[in-house]
């Protein structure tokens, strides 16, 4: 039997050699499991050639690479990317930001499958959780969506203050209190974790939390109108969504706005804004820039 040995906290562990985990973890790299199960397949047939009982992560990682960069060298330079943000010691939490429509969640489960990230909530998700326990007496602003909490505020709008955008802030300034606690959280308990949502607000989320390291912030936007507002049409095809198709058409001039306004602060920020055209071209910035920040902080930790 093929014994991998690999290092965690500074302990070694010894496992059986598995092709099917393998070639689940070069799914990361953009194959298909076909693909990936046939590149396992002969990295297997390669250590038995080599009478090799035992192999080190480190040299299993190599002899992978080495296999991609003959197979694919775009694949092998995705797996080299994963395998560097895996070593890092603290939890990955990736924040992704935009307005409703703009491809938040797809991004967000693109990103978790391809860091092999498990974990994955929705500010949607929060919100629901916070509206069992803060009653719309209290609070009526995070009891209405986000693009028409203007609604629910007992206080009017001053004239020389845009009413969606004041209702905004008063909805994300509470959700954003579940949304830390989250963050957190997974720091605490050392969970990588990847959320999303319109609540994710430069400004809003806790300063001392963004700052740090393993916190990365993206903020999505789609510039073009029209694309934008066929992404509802597209989403209310897929039933499974759960999402009326006319609320969102209805309140389109209003998300909008909060796209603008989520924009703005990020740029306030020096949040990344990534214009989400192309899923793929999203993903790939997102990763290389997740990578980029990892080498600078192995240098840092190597001087």
């Amino acid at each position: 039997m093929i014994m991998v040995q690999g290092k965690v906290g500074g302990k070694v562990y010894t496992e059986p050699f598995s092709k099917g985990v393998l070639s689940r973890s070069l799914t990361r790299a953009k194959l298909d499991i076909n693909e990936a199960y046939d590149i396992a397949s002969s990295i297997e047939s390669k250590i038995n050639e080599e009478n090799i009982e035992i192999i080190s992560t480190d040299d299993l990682s190599e002899m992978v690479i080495r296999a991609l960069e003959k197979y694919n060298k775009e694949a092998a330079r995705n797996y080299i990317s994963w395998t560097k943000i895996k070593k890092f010691k603290e939890p990955l939490i990736v924040l992704i930001a935009g307005a409703s429509g703009v491809g938040t969640s797809s991004t967000a489960f693109e990103i978790a499958n391809r860091l092999g990230i498990g974990n994955m909530i929705s500010t949607d998700m929060i919100r629901e959780v916070m509206r069992k326990i803060v009653s719309k007496d209290l609070s009526p602003v995070i009891h209405e969506s986000s693009y028409n909490a203007y609604e629910a505020m007992r206080i009017p709008t001053p004239p020389e203050f845009d009413e969606v955008i004041t209702g905004y802030k008063n909805h994300i300034t509470t959700i954003s209190v579940g949304v830390d606690a989250v963050i957190e959280r997974a720091l605490t308990e050392g969970i990588s974790i990847v959320v999303e949502g319109v609540h994710i607000v430069p400004g809003f989320i806790r300063q001392d939390l963004l700052d740090r390291e393993n916190v990365i912030l993206f903020t999505l936007q789609v510039s073009d109108p029209e694309i934008h507002k066929g992404r509802f049409y597209s989403r209310s095809s897929q039933m499974w969504a759960g999402r009326p198709l006319q609320k969102y058409l209805d309140n389109f001039l209003s998300i909008r706005k909060i796209q603008k306004y989520i924009v703005m602060q990020s740029q306030k920020y020096n949040v990344p804004v990534i214009e989400n055209i192309d899923l793929s071209t999203t993903i790939d910035y997102m990763i290389k820039t997740i990578t980029e920040k990892y080498e600078d902080l192995h240098s840092e930790d190597n001087i």
